[in-house]
């Protein structure tokens, strides 16, 4: 499963060494306990999430799309954590110098022969290609499962009393809906509620379930906002806006401040500033990388 796009589409792959043989139990074991656990809950056409094309992965990138699942399953087994933020490279983002493209919440659920619980992922994915969108329930093999730029996984791992709150509440559906707003522009302007793209859901939503007077989105931005969150400013001049508001349903510009877009200054939520945002704030961890 993927988000069509967070930030403009660029082309460009890396490659990555195929899975040894002595990962493949484990592969097996996240395909079984994660992918084929994961339930989609919220509603909406059959195709959401889906890639834009049809084009299936090859063997071997299916393969490497389950070792990254496994790997970032151990990490997030040694963090020790309940809850963290994962996010994958899903597209090349190198001339917004940016290296990631999308994150999700991601929590322990359940239990295991061994006791430690399954981990299992939120995150809001765009109809492919149109203006809007919806929350998702997946494991890892469905969160990795995709034409990915590179195999490669960032994790922040939360602090122990957060994430036993998020471990908990990002069970609940009702929770995890509440501040979705299913109008999506991928740019759009983090401190308006007219539309809301996929890592500005996530934040929100974690400003939710950590802040209980964040009962609705102006006052998760404004927590956000009281935590230091800094978006990350993109200049995109005014022809190319002019294209890709013409080209995209998923992108408009007219949420954002007058003074800033017509000065090309378009900011937006990114993995890159959460992931650092995290850390910096002394929500999270330190940063775990995974390859």
């Amino acid at each position: 499963m993927r988000t069509c796009t967070d930030l403009p589409r660029n082309s460009g792959r890396a490659g990555r060494a195929a899975a040894p043989p002595r990962l493949f139990a484990r592969l097996a074991a996240v395909l079984l306990a994660v992918s084929l656990l994961a339930t989609p809950f919220a509603s909406g056409d059959a195709l959401a999430g889906r890639p834009c094309t049809e084009r299936r992965l090859t063997t071997d990138e299916f393969v490497r799309s389950l070792e990254l699942a496994a790997h970032t399953a151990e990490a997030l087994d040694r963090s020790g954590a309940r809850a963290a933020v994962v996010a994958r490279a899903g597209q090349d983002l190198r001339e917004w110098r940016l290296r990631y493209s999308h994150l999700a919440l991601a929590y322990r659920d359940g239990q295991t022969a061994d006791g430690r619980g399954i981990w299992r992922v939120v995150h809001k994915l765009n109809h492919c290609g149109s203006d809007r969108a919806s929350v998702f329930r997946h494991g890892l093999a469905e969160f990795f499962g995709e034409e990915l730029h590179d195999y490669e996984a960032a994790i922040v791992p939360f602090e122990t009393v957060s994430g036993a709150v998020l471990a908990n509440r990002l069970r609940d559906n009702f929770v995890v809906a509440d501040l979705h707003e299913p109008r999506y522009n991928m740019l759009a302007y983090p401190w308006a509620t007219r539309y809301q793209q996929s890592n500005q859901w996530a934040i929100e939503t974690l400003a939710h379930v950590l802040e209980p007077a964040a009962t609705d989105r102006d006052r998760a931005q404004a927590w956000l906002r009281l935590r230091g969150y800094r978006p990350t400013t993109l200049r995109i001049d005014p022809l190319r806006r002019l294209g890709a508001r013409v080209g995209s349903a998923n992108i408009a510009f007219d949420d954002h401040p007058n003074a800033r877009r017509f000065t090309d200054r378009i900011d937006t939520v990114t993995a890159d500033s959460v992931l650092e945002w995290l850390t910096a704030s002394g929500l999270g961890r330190e940063r775990i990388t995974v390859r």
